[in-house]
């Protein structure tokens, strides 16, 4: 018969311990802990969320770390995704509500409040200014005998548009006695805008990506048809931290629903012009919408609800990006929000019809880590569209309409900072 085995436990010395080295002998005395070792971080070209987020943070400390803002421009645009791109004249229905998901802009009716203490209204000559419209109008309409009637689908670009352009002309050679700033402002005619961000992730469905999460891009390219530049900035219409009692609309579905498509091309900012003219702040844009978008084109396909919805659209979209796009010639992106409010003004025109808006940046943080606790909201204001007259007959302009007119002079005659151009963002 086997002998049961007996094992008996020996305690060890209290004073030894297995990590001995860790093991402080004396509590009064606390010395500082030596790295013996690098520190452990993720690999660059690994596929976990922590090599994601190391691959994101070396990217943004390039974008800090650009001496110019021509280099910073450059890092932000230079890889190619797919991205969606934003039409900011459309026929999606509702697209204003998407599109103030998109740019986190709130739309409030209206015009912005004018400031504690206004300037004293300029005595203005109703009779020279109302008299510049009219002449404009029968000069494209009457004086103008043309030979053969328009093609199919462009009317209002042989017609409105060279009315359009006479009329923003007229009105500032009229209005720069009373605001010097027009008579040094660049005005420009189809000058491109663009304007590249971020908002909102995504996880990828299918494809060798299949399952992680990707950022959704978006571009606008826009072409206004007339825009003024100043040198110094408008003022802000409310503080920059004002709380707006309205909400964004929460749009649960993608953006291919509305419908957006995906393209993948040259990422670009744009303001229409380059970094280094000093006219690099807006005033004010005027857009003229395409035929295809026409008000008696929408009353046909019983779509009358959707009249304003394209003016809102066009403003929001058109605004956001040559705003923003300000903004980013300053310094400022994502992940380095604005200092001061950004200022711009739009006027969209079917020829006919007017709608005037004002738009104020308050944020760029856009992406999913910038706007976690952002509460900052973009605001758009904007007025239901207005006829200018009833109708041309002969050579006569009937039933004009002059607070369509002093609504277009009261935005030309807002005037910039007294105080000066402010300072960009410092790297």
């Amino acid at each position: 018969m086997a002998a049961a085995r007996c094992w008996r436990l020996v305690p060890r010395n209290r004073g030894l311990s297995l990590h001995t080295a860790a093991q402080v002998p004396d509590p009064d005395v606390v010395s500082a802990p030596v790295a013996r070792y690098p520190p452990i971080v993720a690999s660059m070209t690994a596929k976990s969320k922590a090599a994601r987020q190391r691959r994101i943070e070396r990217w943004q400390a390039s974008v800090h770390a650009a001496e110019s803002v021509d280099e910073k421009l450059r890092i932000l645009t230079k890889m190619q995704f797919m991205k969606y791109v934003v039409y900011p004249q459309t026929f999606a229905r509702n697209a204003d509500r998407w599109y103030q998901a998109f740019t986190k802009t709130v739309f409030l009716s209206g015009l912005p409040p004018p400031p504690a203490a206004p300037a004293p209204a300029p005595a203005l000559d109703l009779g020279s200014l109302r008299e510049a419209a009219c002449d404009a109008l029968l000069q494209e309409h009457f004086y103008l005998r043309r030979q053969r009637r328009a093609p199919l689908y462009q009317e209002r670009e042989t017609v409105a548009s060279p009315f359009l352009n006479q009329l923003v002309g007229a009105l500032i050679g009229l209005l720069s006695p009373h605001n010097p700033a027009l008579a040094a402002a660049a005005l420009d005619y189809k000058s491109p805008v663009h304007f590249y961000w971020i908002r909102g992730e995504e996880i990828i469905p299918c494809g060798h990506r299949k399952g992680r999460v990707d950022s959704l891009r978006y571009q606008i390219d826009d072409k206004p048809h007339n825009q003024i530049r100043l040198s110094r900035q408008l003022p802000e219409f409310v503080p920059l931290d004002y709380s707006v009692p309205a909400e964004i609309p929460v749009i649960n579905c993608k953006p291919d629903k509305l419908p957006l498509f995906r393209r993948q091309y040259e990422n670009n900012i744009f303001i229409g012009t380059k970094t280094v003219d000093p006219c690099c702040y807006g005033h004010t844009q005027f857009h003229l919408l395409p035929d295809k978008l026409k008000r008696e084109r929408l009353l046909k396909q019983n779509c009358a609800d959707q009249i304003e919805v394209v003016f809102r659209a066009n403003a929001i979209a058109s605004l956001f990006a040559w705003t923003g796009a300000q903004a980013m010639y300053q310094g400022f992106w994502s992940e380095a929000d604005v200092t001061q409010p950004f200022v711009s003004q739009g006027v969209i025109t079917d020829g006919k019809y007017f709608s005037f808006f004002c738009y104020q940046l308050n944020t760029l943080a856009l992406t999913a880590q910038a706007d976690q606790n952002n509460p900052r909201k973009n605001i758009c204001w904007g007025t239901h569209s207005k006829s200018l007259y009833e109708t041309i007959e002969d050579n006569e302009v009937k039933g004009f309409n002059d607070d369509v007119l002093l609504q277009l002079v009261q935005l030309l005659l807002n005037k910039p900072k007294e105080e000066g151009k402010p300072q960009p963002l410092d790297n």
